[in-house]
């Protein structure tokens, strides 16, 4: 059986990694294997926090619902309970859009809400 070196793959398998180890600290975009071992944990975070993501924005949107509603004399919890049951279906992303961007239509949902809490 022939010998067989590998050379051109090996090598481009190699800088690629390398290529991606870019800006890593210390011997980590230098030497091949701890720059492979980096960029593999690199790999594994940006996945796993393409799923944070999703929950870090509702937390986000969350909050700045509840710092309008309060502003309204609403806290965030009856503010979602009166929307439910005047059967307003609005989404947190939308609430918290209008909360920044549409003052006014947000309080009249506020006062939506606090009229189907009340009845």
């Amino acid at each position: 059986m022939a010998r067989v070196k590998g050379g051109t793959v090996s090598r481009n398998r190699r800088k690629r990694v390398l290529k991606l180890a870019k800006g890593y600290f210390g011997s980590k975009h230098i030497l091949y294997k701890t720059a492979h071992e980096q960029v593999m944990h690199s790999f594994k975070y940006a996945y796993n926090d393409r799923r944070k993501l999703k929950s870090n924005m509702r937390k986000l949107w969350i909050a700045r619902i509840n710092a309008a509603a309060r502003m309204n004399d609403l806290s965030y919890s009856r503010l979602m309970h009166g929307l439910k049951l005047a059967n307003i279906e609005v989404n947190r992303k939308m609430l918290s859009e209008m909360a920044i961007h549409d003052a006014a239509g947000f309080t009249a949902l506020c006062d939506a809400a606090k009229k189907a809490l009340a009845a």
